[in-house]
């Protein structure tokens, strides 16, 4: 059975602005796990109360602030004082996982440099933070509708990107939803990243919304997440048509029988 964890920035809305009343509606609806994006704009002394009452754990959060790696002039300071920050904010909330992106690529590059400009730049993001107990986990995303312009949207190049990390504490986000839209072969991604997989998130497609509400066939695409290995936690990471507890129900069930 897969631990699945809603988005609270995107799910149960309905209880409210607060991320703490959104922590204690998914616990509410029966989960003990969730994820959320940026830590910017949220009360985190009362989401850390929230999470210990309900025993909800949180399982990931994104970097801050979003980077631009590529760009001119290409002034990385910021991305390792982000660091800090998330990690202080990590212990605080006791959330084992960082989400980092690649950015926009630059057209007046080649993109194997750049590539291997992330390695190295990831390389030292994991000696930064080293000790801490955080993992980075790289999320590649598709260009053709939600970030056009995106420099990683192939799940093999993350890949690449973590086997050349070669850390412990560095792996790869694998957004199923972006996966699709890319038009990947889910099963081969998935054999092919194999361990380099630290976190899976899922949103149906077209449209990004709950599972049931595109095409993807769930029961299949489970079985292959169960069948290379995966084990860890699957963030649902969508935007619900229906209400939150009812959009959540086919994947819950899913996940149960898996």
């Amino acid at each position: 059975m897969f631990q699945l964890a809603p988005n609270i920035d995107l799910l149960f809305t309905e209880a409210g602005e607060s991320a703490a009343e959104r922590v204690r509606a998914a616990a509410a609806a029966g989960f003990d796990a969730v994820e959320m994006w940026g830590p910017a704009g949220k009360d985190i002394s009362a989401l850390k109360a929230a999470l210990e009452e309900t025993g909800v754990q949180l399982m990931a959060q994104l970097a801050e602030p979003r980077m631009q790696f590529m760009i001119p002039p290409r002034d990385h300071a910021p991305f390792f004082a982000g660091l800090d920050a998330g990690v202080e904010v990590a212990h605080k909330l006791g959330c084992p996982r960082i989400v980092v992106g690649s950015g926009t690529g630059f057209g007046g590059r080649k993109r194997q440099d750049q590539l291997d400009d992330l390695i190295e730049i990831f390389t030292r993001g994991v000696a930064h933070i080293e000790g801490s107990g955080v993992t980075l986990v790289l999320e590649p995303v598709n260009v053709r509708v939600d970030h056009p312009g995106a420099l990683l949207d192939r799940t093999s190049e993350a890949a690449y990107i973590a086997r050349g990390v070669n850390s412990p504490d560095f792996g790869i986000l694998y957004d199923l939803y972006h996966s699709t839209v890319e038009g990947e072969d889910v099963a081969a991604e998935l054999a092919n990243a194999g361990e380099l997989i630290r976190y899976v998130q899922i949103a149906d497609a077209p449209g990004r919304g709950e599972p049931g509400s595109g095409s993807i066939d769930w029961q299949a695409r489970l079985g292959e997440l169960r069948a290379s290995g995966y084990e860890g936690p699957v963030g649902l990471e969508y935007y619900p048509t229906i209400e939150s507890a009812k959009s959540v129900k086919l994947i819950q069930e899913l996940a149960a029988g898996s």
